[in-house]
């Protein structure tokens, strides 16, 4: 193939050869000398696990002029820059809170004895706009157990999550002494040093497997590639002062039951590692185990109205921290209309462990929002869907994602 490279390259230029065709990455030919420089695209991905009462969450009215529910109302200055789902689960994905872990890989029957959970959504985002940042994503945990995460690599093995504010804040904002960082780059090599050995060994272990071992050797040989080139970043990005901000590290919030309070904390922190570009790929497990009694209700007026008051103090929350964004001016637009903002939960409804129409909405990232997107709420739409359209906003060139059959109907880029 002759490539002119007096003049910008197609976007999805290909290689081919013996049979083989590989994607070019972007490549400074295909932007052309008058082309602006692209756009950064963020998402955050923000799970919480017991559920959310669907009742005070689904409109009853389908389009662009649905009437606003208890929970929606919450959010009610985002209208426009939000959509609501219903009618939407993930295919497959049973097991009632088993289904938390999968909420952002969309992996069958997380219940079932030798489960094994495929590649997240942010990590899928990372390997394609990771390296423009120091963090290529972060994922966060709000809750005692820093090994509950959202993320999950190509070989389906979970990514331990950060669960302290003040913690996050010294990794993303605090400069280390000049000793430090050579202590952290000498760590960062020997990990190099580790999993070449370990690529190593695999090789020579291959030639003795079954072909059906082979593929799952050359799975976890492709982790360890990934991670090794994310160490790579990591080791240069040491070197690169970090960010100042005027904002203080928080005090972490200890008690569990705080966990509105806390999620704010880490609501903060976050907005400063978009605003000033130290990711562009989070990730938030919001752990609300302490209201799990009132989530199985059974009906009863006294625990619905507790609960409420719970659930709604989630959605103040989360509107507090969709405003910030929406404040917060990059250029000539706002920190929202560039950042994916997913918030749902694993479970339809916590009361009776249903894993079906599941309470999601998506709110900034660019696209054309304001309206509440009903499917069948007995014979659902993927959600993995949604997950594939929001890859594409984000400029990965792909077309399947989990179990997804297409693109969200209806939700269209800005």
């Amino acid at each position: 193939m002759n490539l002119n490279l007096h003049r910008p390259l197609p976007r999805r230029t290909l290689l081919r050869g013996a049979g083989i065709t590989l994607g070019l990455p972007l490549l400074e030919s295909m932007l052309g000398a008058a082309s602006a420089p692209a756009v950064p695209r963020r998402m955050v991905a923000i799970e919480t696990n017991m559920g959310i009462m669907p009742q005070l969450f689904f409109p009853e009215k389908a389009g662009r002029d649905y009437a606003p529910t208890p929970y929606l109302e919450k959010l009610a200055k985002h209208r426009e820059k939000m959509t609501v789902f219903s009618g939407v689960s993930l295919p497959g994905v049973t097991g009632g809170h088993a289904a938390e872990k999968c909420f952002l890989t969309g992996t069958p029957h997380p219940e079932r004895g030798g489960f094994r959970n495929w590649v997240s959504l942010d990590q899928v985002a990372a390997e394609h706009i990771g390296n423009a940042t120091r963090y290529p994503s972060l994922p966060l945990s709000m809750t005692s157990e820093g090994s509950r995460t959202l993320s999950y690599t190509r070989s389906g093995a979970p990514i331990p999550a950060e669960n302290s504010p003040r913690k996050l804040f010294q990794r993303l904002f605090v400069q280390g002494k000049a000793s430090e960082v050579e202590a952290n780059v000498e760590a960062l090599r020997q990990g190099r040093s580790m999993l070449d050995f370990v690529g190593d060994q695999s090789k020579r272990l291959s030639k003795t497997l079954s072909k059906s071992d082979q593929q799952r050797l050359e799975e976890y040989q492709t982790s360890v590639r990934e991670l090794e080139r994310r160490l790579h970043n990591a080791e240069e990005w040491e070197y690169k002062p970090k960010p100042v901000v005027k904002a203080q590290a928080p005090s972490d919030i200890d008690d569990a039951r705080e966990f509105v309070a806390r999620t704010r904390l880490m609501f903060d922190v976050m907005k400063l590692a978009l605003e000033t570009d130290s990711t562009r790929i989070i990730t938030l497990f919001i752990d609300t185990v302490v209201i799990h009694n009132i989530t199985h209700h059974g009906n009863r007026p006294e625990a619905i109205a507790e609960l409420r008051v719970k659930e709604e103090a989630q959605f103040e929350a989360l509107n507090d921290f969709l405003a910030v964004l929406d404040s917060t001016k990059e250029e000539d637009e706002s920190l929202l209309d560039r950042t994916q903002v997913l918030y749902g939960t694993p479970m339809g409804s916590a009361n009776s462990h249903s894993n079906v129409n599941l309470p999601v909405l998506l709110a900034g990232g660019g696209f054309k929002h304001g309206q509440h997107l009903a499917f069948d709420t007995k014979n659902n739409y993927p959600l993995s869907n949604l997950y594939l359209t929001m890859l594409q906003r984000l400029g990965v060139e792909t077309d399947e994602f989990s179990t997804a059959k297409g693109t969200m109907n209806g939700l269209e880029m800005a």
